[in-house]
């Protein structure tokens, strides 16, 4: 795929080495070698085993909770891992440094709510530009405006044309009586560009947030009586309003059937435990977030993002335009 230019190398940290591999097989081209874990006190370290001077890199590491060898790592771990990565690299005087996230954690504080809120969102920005990244690649970021927190070049992928195949394949036969549902107010936007790729109507779950990760499902705006849904979201954390709003588009709403797609499968306990006892029949996960070892459902699927970021890496590499992956 690769045809000229500098040498590119991809490294990856622990939090999602199965698809960095993955990337490394679109691309044909090795993963770089490296060693990445934690000293006996729970310090993090990085040894970079190959040389990088010049080279295009891109450190491929969702910031994310994570298994390394049976433990359960944190998101900060995922974090100080890639921050490490990045600065040593820049100290080996790699040519441009790519930090690959497909999961941009630490994005639910993207502005202040209340007084003495931090802004979560833009201090890990800060830090990643700091440690001497030149340019992001992630996906479906929580929040749009994001972007604007880097003041280096970010690429923000969208998981829907993924999720347009799937569904458009699965609903072939009953297209006129499927739906897209917003599963909150600000899912609207994700929501509808959705539904309009797909060619289908759109209704929307409003609630109300009593405390964090909890909700309480208020009205459904649309009529979904007698429709498959399919719910649209960026994440599924404890599973909670997700559930909730399946669980009221079938009883209030009256609806025949409901799915959910969700780029992030975080999964924070219970949300296994909610998922197998809702009315969903089934949840699909980009797996830009790994599959927790422990914890299984036959409701949940994932799907593979790896072309979508070769392809991605390919054209920054390349010094191509990468729009023509949102369409």
């Amino acid at each position: 795929m690769i045809a000229h230019g500098k040498d590119i190398k991809v490294f990856t940290g622990n939090a999602n080495p199965r698809l960095a591999r993955d990337i490394c097989r679109e691309l044909e081209i090795p993963m770089g070698n490296s060693e990445v874990g934690a000293f006996s006190d729970g310090e993090n370290f990085a040894s970079i085993y190959e040389t990088v001077r010049g080279s295009d890199v891109f450190v491929v590491q969702s910031t994310c909770s994570f298994f390394q060898e049976g433990k359960g790592r944190s998101v900060n771990d995922a974090l100080m891992e890639l921050l490490i990565m990045i600065d040593a690299l820049r100290r080996a005087s790699a040519g441009r440094i790519t930090a690959v996230i497909p999961y941009f954690g630490y994005a639910r504080q993207d502005r202040k709510t209340k007084p003495r809120d931090p802004i979560s969102a833009k201090l890990v920005a800060n830090l990643i530009t700091t440690a001497g990244t030149d340019r992001v690649l992630t996906m479906d970021l929580h929040a749009n405006q994001i972007q604007g927190f880097f003041d280096i070049p970010v690429d923000n992928l969208l998981g829907s044309p993924i999720f347009v195949d799937h569904i458009m394949k699965k609903y072939a036969d009953c297209h006129d009586d499927t739906i897209v549902v917003s599963p909150d107010v600000g899912s609207v936007a994700r929501a509808r560009a959705f539904a309009q790729k797909l060619s289908m109507p759109l209704a929307i779950v409003d609630k109300r947030r009593q405390k964090a990760n909890s909700s309480e499902v208020m009205n459904i705006i649309g009529d979904v009586r007698d429709k498959h849904v399919v719910l649209l979201d960026d994440m599924v954390d404890t599973g909670g309003s997700l559930c909730h709003a399946a669980k009221a588009l079938v009883e209030i709403g009256g609806a025949r059937d409901v799915i959910a797609c969700a780029s992030h499968g975080v999964l924070s306990p219970p949300a296994i435990e909610r998922i197998e006892n809702s009315v969903l029949g089934e949840v699909i996960f980009l797996d830009t977030v790994p599959a927790k070892p422990d914890a299984h459902s036959k409701k949940i699927k994932y799907i593979s993002v790896a072309h979508m970021f070769a392809e991605a890496i390919s054209h920054i590499y390349l010094e191509t335009s990468v729009s023509p992956l949102f369409t």
